[in-house]
């Protein structure tokens, strides 16, 4: 469970709540026409642009927000050097019964194991790797629709509720209720967009960047013990992948 992104969407939406309660009646902001034109108004708009099994499938990536958490690259490097560690001792053919937390490395490990050319290796992998990152910016880009969206659909239904109220401008205590209501889609679609869905499109944004750079760092680990370079040389390297502050700590602890 991501803590950061259930605390955020938790606390936003509870100073919202809070700041109803504290104003004074809650009910006031409840309109089920309202979130009939702002939500199901979204949910249609977006639908058109992607085909259903893609739109359903949003449901399934949106889950990375909140439940997906990417391995430490720290531990990738010390998990690679151990491989290494264990090929130059046995043969690569040692590598075969290791397990490992990732299923990216497994696989290249298998097919290091089965003997392919480095350059299939790296083919193979590099376009699982593309691949991954295509899904998880494919999940980011349906969200970030329903962000654009959805205030779009809070204006109309800002409109709709304005053109009833003028319809009916002949009962003057009856334009400040109606006013009200017409507002309300706005505030549904403001909620909507920037409490929800563009934070969950920018969270798989984050997650792709993430796992792009671990699996770059796998493929980069994986090619060295092909090589059959030194483990210490193969840790060096990949330590390149770690912000250049943490590398600094760890030299002058190291020193």
């Amino acid at each position: 469970m991501d803590i950061a992104t259930l605390v955020g969407l938790i606390g936003s939406m509870g100073i919202v709540i809070m700041a109803m309660v504290l104003g004074g009646d809650v009910g006031i902001f409840v309109n089920p026409p309202s979130l009939l034109i702002v939500v199901g108004g979204t949910l249609l708009v977006v639908l058109m642009k992607y085909t259903l099994q893609q739109f359903l499938a949003a449901g399934k990536i949106a889950a990375k927000a909140f439940m997906f958490k990417s391995q430490n690259p720290e531990d990738i490097i010390n998990e690679t050097v151990e491989l290494a560690d264990a090929a130059r001792k046995g043969g690569l053919l040692s590598l075969e019964e290791k397990e490992v937390a990732s299923a990216f490395m497994q696989r290249g490990i298998q097919l290091l194991v089965d003997g392919h050319d480095p350059d299939i290796v790296r083919m193979l992998l590099n376009k699982e790797m593309r691949l991954t990152v295509e899904r998880h910016d494919f999940g980011s880009r349906i969200f970030r629709a329903m962000g654009d969206v959805a205030p779009a659909m809070g204006m109309i239904g800002t409109l709709v509720g304005l053109v009833q109220m003028l319809s009916n401008m002949s009962d003057p205590k009856s334009i400040g209720p109606a006013m009200a209501v017409a507002l309300l889609t706005t505030l549904y679609g403001a909620m909507i967009a920037n409490m929800l869905v563009l934070p969950i499109a920018d969270k798989l944004a984050v997650r792709k960047d993430q796992e792009a750079l671990n699996q770059a760092l796998v493929i980069d680990g994986l090619l060295a013990i092909q090589a059959g370079q030194n483990p210490r040389v193969i840790e060096q390297m990949l330590r390149n992948y770690l912000p250049e502050k943490k590398r600094l700590a760890e030299a002058e602890a190291a020193g």
